[in-house]
């Protein structure tokens, strides 16, 4: 039997930022879906601007690149393409206009070929979750300083958690950092798993166990992703929260 997907989404100002900075899009095209996050950065309207052409430009290079014929190896040089042009754009916008010079965002993609496996890939600190079971998993790597003294075994991940530089990103959109792309996740899918793109404005201040166990008692995917929007205002997020919420079927 072929698994679907349904799918839900939700952006919030949230209670103390006077604009929202995220942007989120799903485009479905004959032969996939994509879905993104972005959390833009830069000051006044700069990360709006840089998160918008985010969501804008993958989905439009990926339509252009994956058609039915190219294997999984070629999906992910495609998906890696898409983001270097974007990012591309973005730093093309940020040398033309003064205003726009320290702009970024953050992205996280995922990428469903009908049929096939999920492709998931990220820059920055926004991530995806896997909910398979009772069990969630980040499928994403945070380009933080934090997480990079993590990896060089500077701290341990419960310190990273608290560390001053957990926010303080060192790739992003926006950044040479970029270089030829982000590694492309290929996540075999079966009934009953449920993927999660966020902001940090969720998984920032709701531990990893409490967004599992909300997820796991909400089962309507736009129910879910209003709620877990809804659980990181009330758990006193101060920042702009997104999520997308991807339901295997």
């Amino acid at each position: 039997m072929a698994l679907s997907i349904n799918i839900g989404k939700s952006t919030n100002l949230g209670n103390y930022r006077e604009n929202n900075e995220d942007s989120i899009e799903v485009k479905p095209f004959p032969d996939l879906i994509v879905a993104v996050v972005a959390d833009g950065m830069g000051g006044q309207a700069a990360g709006e601007i840089a998160s918008k052409k985010a969501v804008d430009i993958i989905p439009r290079e990926l339509r252009k690149s994956i058609t039915g014929t190219i294997n999984a190896e070629a999906t992910k040089t495609m998906i890696r393409r898409a983001i270097v042009q974007a990012n591309e754009e973005i730093m093309a916008m940020g040398q033309i206009d003064r205003e726009m010079k320290n702009m970024g965002t953050t992205v996280v993609v995922a990428v469903w070929r009908k049929g096939q496996e999920l492709y998931v890939t990220g820059v920055g600190d926004s991530r995806i979750y896997l909910v398979r079971g009772k069990k969630i998993a980040q499928l994403t790597v945070d380009h933080s300083l934090a997480q990079a003294l993590v990896e060089a075994k500077t701290i341990s991940a419960a310190e990273a958690k608290e560390h001053k530089f957990r926010n303080v990103l060192w790739k992003y959109l926006g950044s040479k950092e970029v270089g030829d792309g982000p590694e492309v996740r290929v996540e075999a899918i079966q009934a009953g798993d449920r993927f999660l793109l966020c902001t940090d404005g969720l998984h920032g201040v709701v531990a990893d166990d409490k967004i599992m166990q909300y997820m796991a008692g909400q089962p309507d995917c736009q129910a879910c992703a209003d709620g877990l929007v809804q659980l990181a205002l009330d758990s006193g997020s101060r920042d702009n929260v997104s999520t997308i919420v991807i339901d295997v079927v």
